[in-house]
């Protein structure tokens, strides 16, 4: 079946639909992964985006449960060059194709994805439609420049936790805050037996600190930092507590406002598994795994927070950590899933803290 994808500035692609049909809109981005596409679906930071793979064959090795990173498939819809209607993998459970169709997603192939990419490279992620059903471009970009912008768009309340629960046992009590958490953050966490307690989004710091955890961790999520207006409220009393803190993605651009500073909206985002992120502390470079579109703004950061880690493409903050608090944080994703492992030290760093923390405070 024909679909189109039309973007606010009047460029449109037109190619064939796979999974469900239908209309969908969002902010249109690409990622660079090879492999991992059934994670970036079920990224719940990729809530309210159209992703478009740069890699040209997709679909190959199939799906299967254990690769989601949560429950759904968060991303509005999928664009491939070529999708791989036959696919071969000893774990393949589904087609990727069976994948979307069942979470009602829309699929668009046939594409040239290069040209795509190269246009939101060149102009910056831009509002988009894709439509089965529509298939007229002008009417498809005209609803294309209706849609929400995601400058301004708290997209929290979509992804979090309906309520809280917990997972592990036996260890440091450690408080976690839904922004969107993906699934292996989760496993890496209680790989290093932390005993958690995860909280919607909005949860009072008063509510958290009442559970008396040993430490506090801000998960990923999707949209914009500043506009999460009732989660910056809670968090300088979260600061102030003297808990170690942890933060990922969303969780550091957060920490970073409650501090002082200021985000910005990156021009096309950094998505895929080969940023690479240099330690300012000790001069190693590391392959990180990325999905952000919004920056904290190195120029203008505050005193008491000291910037750890820099991105090499673009000179842009990776990573920050408080002078006198025991708080750190990075942009990126050191739980990987997909993409290197070069970071999963951090989460063994957090432990560390917890453990420091507790030492003191006997």
């Amino acid at each position: 079946m024909p679909c189109l994808l039309a973007l606010e500035d009047g460029k449109t692609f037109l190619g064939e639909s796979f999974g469900a049909r239908g209309t969908a809109a969002g902010e249109l981005v690409f990622n660079t992964s090879l492999t991992g596409y059934q994670e970036i679906l079920t990224d719940p930071s990729y809530a309210g985006q159209i992703v478009t793979l740069t890699c040209p064959e997709i679909g190959n090795y199939g799906t299967c449960d254990a690769d989601r990173e949560s429950g759904k498939i968060y991303a509005r819809a999928l664009v491939v060059r070529h999708l791989s209607r036959r696919y071969s993998s000893w774990r393949a459970e589904n087609s990727l194709d069976s994948f979307l169709a069942s979470y009602g997603v829309v699929g668009l192939t046939g594409v040239d994805t290069r040209a795509i990419t190269r246009h939101i490279r060149d102009k910056g992620a831009m509002r988009c439609v894709v439509s089965t059903e529509i298939l007229d471009p002008q009417q498809l970009i005209a609803q294309s420049c209706a849609t929400q912008e995601m400058t301004g768009s708290n997209l929290t309340g979509a992804v979090t936790t309906d309520c809280s629960y917990k997972l592990g046992n036996n260890g440091y009590p450690v408080a976690v805050l839904d922004f969107g958490i993906k699934e292996n953050i989760l496993r890496s966490l209680i790989a290093e037996g932390l005993s958690l307690t995860v909280y919607p989004a909005e949860t009072p710091a008063e509510t958290v600190l009442a559970a008396r955890p040993a430490g506090i961790f801000l998960s990923n999520g999707p949209g914009d930092p500043a506009a999460c207006e009732r989660i910056l409220c809670e968090l300088p009393a979260l600061i102030n507590s003297g808990l170690p803190i942890f933060g990922i993605c969303l969780g550091h651009q957060l920490l970073a406002i409650a501090c002082g500073a200021k985000t910005y909206k990156l021009k096309f985002g950094h998505r895929g598994g080969n940023q690479p992120v240099v330690n300012l502390t000790t001069g190693r470079v590391e392959v990180t795994c990325q999905n952000h579109g919004f920056a904290v703004d190195g120029s203008e950061l505050p005193a008491e927070l000291e910037l750890t880690h820099l991105n090499l493409n673009d000179n842009s903050v990776e990573g920050l950590a408080h002078r006198t608090r025991p708080i750190f944080c990075v942009q990126y994703h050191p739980e990987a899933s997909p993409g290197p492992k070069d970071s999963g030290y951090l989460f063994r760093r957090f432990k560390q803290m917890i453990e420091s923390q507790k030492k003191v405070s006997v």
